[in-house]
């Protein structure tokens, strides 16, 4: 048998070296040079930034639901992309940018980010909106980090609703910049339809005030809510709320605090407040029960996505297992700091335990969409959790040194003005020279699905006796108060003001060198009102202020020039609606009353007749009272407006004639 000359190769082998060739022929070695694949190109104007480089793109829109013909009414859903980059030498920390919204944009989520003073989402943002980084607050530099994109660049995706705005047209915002102190930005650049960008560069001029913050700085609000954890473990943790009212005019009774759990969380015990419903049912027999499968939850205090809380009433201040901590246990009242710093503030304490896959002790994730309110209270809206530097607590110990919590997250909310029938207290306008009453205007604390009465039609003017009686008693009254008088009649009748608390202010009298006049507080419910207080803004009067009677009253210029009333020590307590003395007798609300007299002497000028004695805004508790819209003259002031009016009406005339005689 002949031999073989040379090896036989198998033919594996063969197929192996073929497909490795190529990278054995064109070997790079990345140390030696630049010669890789080029990374996606950056966006124009990005290699020219030095500073903070921020860019919005409009990335595409479907038409929604209803379908409308109306095309300025007619909704799209729309996606965008917002971006910063820190192309600068300097780190940012606790980045924010606006971006000016302006065709009523309603925002659905906004990942990367959340929404400064926002509320829960749906959100509208139509006059534009303000965003910060989370979970990345900061933007460190390329220099600190390589050049790696995921340190020094955020990405905001937007999702939302559009109005009004047809294809072809772009739906871009108005402007893009950056928030943060110590820069300065031009006006955003348009590069076609759908992408805009800007780069703010450090303000040689700016004098921004150098603070240690790893985190965003806290914010100014009418309320702050701190979420402090203080004690972590891998499965559960301690955390600490304090609610601080710092508005000098705001106040909550009864505060109600929800939330929403978004990781499956639950309450096993509290200190200083209680929550409404203690279920542990929805434990056991979700995913809580199937992973603590050992745990006894017949002792767990909540179980609920969405739970509400409640200050616990002062009989259990000094319970040695839910109360004896700070602030708590009032009841769930909040003064302002003018009436008592020491009740501005209270707290509570929860002991919360985690699920899958948040078990590692720096596992930490606050509750979201808080919302708070009371009873007779100012209306507040609540911003999101933000990350603020670990809150800073004296030593318990007594020594002189300090505490910090784990982890720190505050909750601003701000009050807002009601929106119109949707108050909780009116005002009712009287006057020593008018026989009418100008009541609390139709459904201005809402109205339910009354049949037979106008939600529309203004109230009837009343005789002053009838203020006094609740509004179901003043119909015969008012019927032939109008007959008296040859007032109209609406048909259907108004609804009444459906207000748990009115106030009637009254002129007693005007004279040449001052004025009087009467407030009273009605209280139509059944609940009393202690610590009570109302605030008054009366413009052109309020130089002239010379005594409060009945109540202790105080002017304040710096909060827009208001007078503050409240009860003096003892007479504080506003009490409730109590039966008639006999059965068939209306109805008796809480009343309380206090005269006023001003002086003419600072305020040169002022017509009370015409209406400069009577109130431009009144808040009871906080609440902002709606007010008539019309108040009392005077027989004399009724004829000067008529003999004006036929001043006018004759001059006019005799224009009209001379032309005709000229012509």
């Amino acid at each position: 048998m002949k031999a073989k000359l040379g090896v036989e190769v198998p033919w594996q082998l063969v197929m192996l070296i073929l497909i490795a060739l190529p990278s054995i022929l064109f070997h790079v070695c990345h140390g030696q040079t630049d010669d890789y694949a080029n990374p996606a190109a950056p966006p124009p104007g990005l290699d020219e930034c030095n500073g903070l480089f921020l860019t919005y793109s409009f990335i595409s829109r479907e038409k929604e639901y209803p379908r409308v013909k109306n095309a300025s009414a007619q909704a799209w859903a729309f996606k965008s992309l917002a971006t910063i980059t820190n192309t600068g030498q300097y780190e940012l920390k606790g980045w924010q940018m606006f971006v000016g919204f302006q065709h009523k944009e309603i925002l659905v989520s906004a990942s990367g980010a959340i929404v400064v003073d926002g509320d829960d989402f749906p959100l509208e943002v139509g006059n534009g909106t303000t965003f910060a980084g989370n979970p990345m607050t900061d933007l460190k530099t390329a220099i600190d980090t390589a050049g790696d994109f995921t340190q020094i660049s955020a990405q905001i995706e937007i999702t939302g609703s559009v109005f009004g705005i047809k294809p072809p047209g772009v739906p871009m915002p108005k402007n893009i910049k950056l928030v943060d102190d110590g820069y300065k930005c031009p006006k955003a650049t348009l590069k076609g339809k759908t992408y805009m960008q800007v780069c703010c560069k450090k303000d040689p001029k700016a004098k921004v005030e150098k603070k240690n913050l790893k985190f965003l700085p806290r914010r100014y609000g009418d309320l702050s809510l701190t979420y402090d954890v203080l004690q972590a473990y891998g499965s559960n943790y301690q955390a600490q709320v304090t609610i601080d009212n710092i508005n000098p005019l705001g106040r909550l009774d009864h505060w109600n605090l929800t939330w929403e759990w978004m990781n499956g969380e639950f309450i096993t015990k509290m200190r200083g407040a209680y929550t409404h419903k203690r279920d542990f049912s929805e434990c056991v027999y979700g995913p809580a029960g199937q992973y603590y499968k050992d745990f006894d939850f017949s002792t767990v205090m909540n179980c609920e996505k969405k739970p509400t809380i409640s200050d616990l009433p002062p009989e259990r201040k000094n319970d040695s297992q839910v109360g004896k901590l700070p602030y708590c246990c009032r009841n769930g009242t909040l003064l302002p700091s003018i009436m008592d710093e020491s009740k501005a503030r209270s707290i509570f304490q929860l002991e919360v335990f985690k699920m899958p896959p948040f078990l590692n002790r720096t596992a930490l994730v606050p509750p979201e969409k808080w919302k708070i309110d009371g009873v007779v209270n100012p209306q507040y809206k609540c911003g999101p959790p933000i990350r603020v530097d670990p809150t800073e607590f004296p030593d318990p110990s007594g020594l002189d040194s300090k505490t910090y919590a784990i982890a720190s997250w505050q909750v601003t909310c701000n009050i807002t003005r009601p929106k119109d029938k949707l108050s909780r207290c009116c005002v009712s306008f009287s006057a020593y020279y008018n026989r009418s009453a100008i009541p609390c205007s139709t459904c201005a604390c809402g109205c339910d699905n009354n049949e037979g009465c106008s939600k529309t039609a203004r109230a009837m003017l009343l005789p002053t006796e009838s203020l006094l009686v609740p509004f179901d008693n003043r119909t015969t009254k008012a019927i032939a108060w109008a007959d008296l008088n040859k007032f109209k009649v609406p048909n259907p009748r108004p609804c009444p003001d459906n207000c748990p608390v009115s106030i009637n202010w009254h002129i007693d009298s005007d004279y040449k060198t001052g004025w009087t006049a009467s407030i009273t507080l009605f209280n139509w419910d059944n609940s009393p009102f202690e610590d009570w207080f109302s605030a008054i803004q009366i413009d052109k009067a309020y130089k002239g202020l010379e005594g409060v009677y009945s109540f202790n009253g105080t002017t304040f210029d710096n909060l827009n020039k208001t007078i503050f009333l409240q009860g003096l020590p003892g007479l504080n307590f506003l009490v409730g609606e109590v039966n008639g003395t006999k059965p068939g007798d209306p109805r008796i609300p809480g009343k309380q009353q206090t005269k006023i007299s001003f002086t003419k002497k600072h305020t040169p000028g002022i017509n009370i007749a015409r209406g400069d004695g009577f109130p431009t805004r009144i808040l009871f508790n906080g609440e902002e009272c709606a007010l008539p819209k019309q108040i009392p003259l005077s027989s004399a002031e009724k004829k000067s407006h008529f003999k004006f009016l036929t001043v006018v009406i004759m001059a006019i005339m005799t224009f009209i004639m001379m032309t005709d005689h000229l012509h």
